[in-house]
């Protein structure tokens, strides 16, 4: 039981586990804010104020008359003010899914750098997302090695919830951009018609500047172009 003296900061953070751990599922609602008092032994502004804040970072919407639901429980929503490319596709009425094609052990001898200052214990997870069932990005995320690949196993595990989960959080973000010819494995995963795909390269950190993901994902934007949407 909390305190009285938890703030609305704290009590946020705490429901917004809640989401990323599965507790409140996305669609469903979060208790009321009766229930939120009792819980966390606080006032009812203090509760409006931690939910305000999960309103505001895109994890809970209000609907009057019946309680607040759970939007999303992806680990960033609000990154820079940027909408989520996700986001953008399903909102034009587009179907993205994701499938695990594999994950494996890498060998601690990996010559990959990134790999190496991820330490000796590291999975490889190779997903695909189908954009209206067809390839559309290949993905292959290196990640340390911190048990319960049961779950990562599972198509619509959330990356970043499954990290924090792990008590791996991140900090900040690098992408990079690229444009490159296809490789031959590449072209038959997404069934190019062409040669030429956009690569993007992820490093992602935690608090104390160590890299905790490595990703490499080609889009074969011929059949969508990559956009990023910004709210002003």
């Amino acid at each position: 039981m909390k305190t009285k003296k938890l703030l609305y900061i704290e009590i946020a953070a705490d429901i917004k586990e809640d989401i990323l751990s599965g507790v409140y599922e996305v669609d469903s609602y979060i208790p009321t804010e009766i229930e939120l008092e009792e819980k966390y032994q606080v006032s009812k502004i203090t509760v409006r104020k931690a939910v305000d804040i999960l309103v505001q970072e895109g994890y809970l919407v209000k609907k009057s008359g019946k309680g607040t639901r759970v939007i999303s429980n992806r680990a960033f929503n609000k990154l820079s003010k940027a909408v989520s490319f996700s986001h953008i596709l399903e909102n034009m009425g587009h179907k993205l899914e994701k499938k695990v094609i594999a994950l494996e052990e890498v060998d601690p001898a990996s010559t990959i750098p990134e790999v190496k200052k991820m330490g000796t214990h590291v999975v490889k997870l190779t997903r695909m997302y189908l954009l209206d069932n067809e390839p559309y990005i290949l993905f292959d995320h290196y990640l340390p090695n911190a048990g319960n690949l049961a779950e990562l196993k599972k198509d619509k595990t959330s990356l970043y919830s499954w990290l924090t989960k792990q008590g791996t959080g991140i900090s900040y973000i690098k992408d990079a951009f690229s444009v490159e010819t296809a490789s031959e494995e590449v072209k038959q995963a997404l069934q190019l018609k062409g040669d030429i795909v956009l690569k993007r390269t992820r490093h992602s950190y935690n608090a104390t500047n160590k890299l905790v993901e490595y990703s490499i994902g080609h889009y074969d934007t011929m059949k969508k172009l990559y956009e990023i949407e910004y709210e002003i």
